[in-house]
């Protein structure tokens, strides 16, 4: 069976780092979870997902144990790993390792999936950033983090997967009263609706911004949007829209080589 695709972004390629912005192609998995569902805990057959993250897995050059993604629950919660979980996936929303064999992964359906590295210092991280994440300070608790581990601001390179984008993220005044408040500058990324009461959000403009106010400089984008493209891709909003059950999760992943 051929390797699943995926999209690379040019800020992450360095030697010893392995990474990939995958679809929802070249998977084993059926119906609304067609075909590469990586999302554990979605309701498609388990067996299914696990052929699915072994493909995403020998893509990075890592085996099944070792791609490890977190109990996302939209936090600003990072966690240090240094091998496979013992007791399962934990609860947070962002990685962070130094250890040589270790991807880290995000699973998203139109939040933001954030890949980092430090290729001098050797440490990467991933953060899943979905509005309220975001808005709690994920991406740079992430970053933060991996400077514990020995990472540089100015080193550190970051790129943004699939996601949710702003000609089809509509949301509500009270969202925008929520980042506004606490960011002024959070106005920028909001631009009119069709009707008084909504707003269009560039989530991700307002993630690159704060990965730069980080003092991160090298800052790349694959510039998928997911509803956009419900046939390449995952999304929570496009499940909605059509009345189905649930949603498979796209998968987002860096490893250590």
């Amino acid at each position: 069976m051929s390797a699943p695709p995926f999209q690379r972004a040019p800020t992450l390629e360095a030697p010893g780092i392995a990474h990939g912005f995958f679809s929802r192609e070249g998977g084993v998995s059926e119906g609304v979870y067609a075909a590469l569902n990586t999302g554990v805990g979605s309701d498609d057959n388990p067996a299914h997902v696990a052929e699915n993250r072994r493909r995403c897995a020998s893509v990075l050059g890592v085996s099944p144990d070792r791609l490890l993604t977190n109990y996302q629950i939209h936090s600003a919660d990072v966690l240090i790993v240094e091998g496979p979980w013992e007791n399962g996936p934990q609860k947070a929303d962002g990685l962070v390792t130094r250890e040589i064999g270790l991807a880290l992964g995000v699973l998203a359906a139109d939040c933001m999936p954030w890949l980092f590295a430090d290729p001098e210092a050797r440490v990467i991280g991933a953060a899943h950033a979905g509005w309220r994440g975001a808005l709690a300070g994920i991406v740079e608790n992430t970053i933060d983090t991996m400077t514990t581990l020995g990472a540089e601001r100015r080193r550190i390179r970051a790129a943004l997967g699939p996601c949710l984008r702003q000609p089809n993220f509509e949301v509500g005044l009270d969202l925008v009263e929520a980042f506004t408040g606490k960011y002024p500058k959070a106005k920028d990324f909001f631009a009119p609706a069709e009707t008084q009461d909504k707003r269009m959000f560039d989530l991700a403009g307002f993630g690159k911004w704060r990965v730069a106010e980080c003092g991160v400089t090298e800052i790349g984008d694959v510039g998928a949007c997911t509803l956009a493209a419900p046939e390449k891709y995952f999304s929570y909003r496009a499940s909605r829209r059509f009345n189905e059950p649930d949603y498979g999760r796209n998968l987002s992943a860096i490893a250590l080589l």
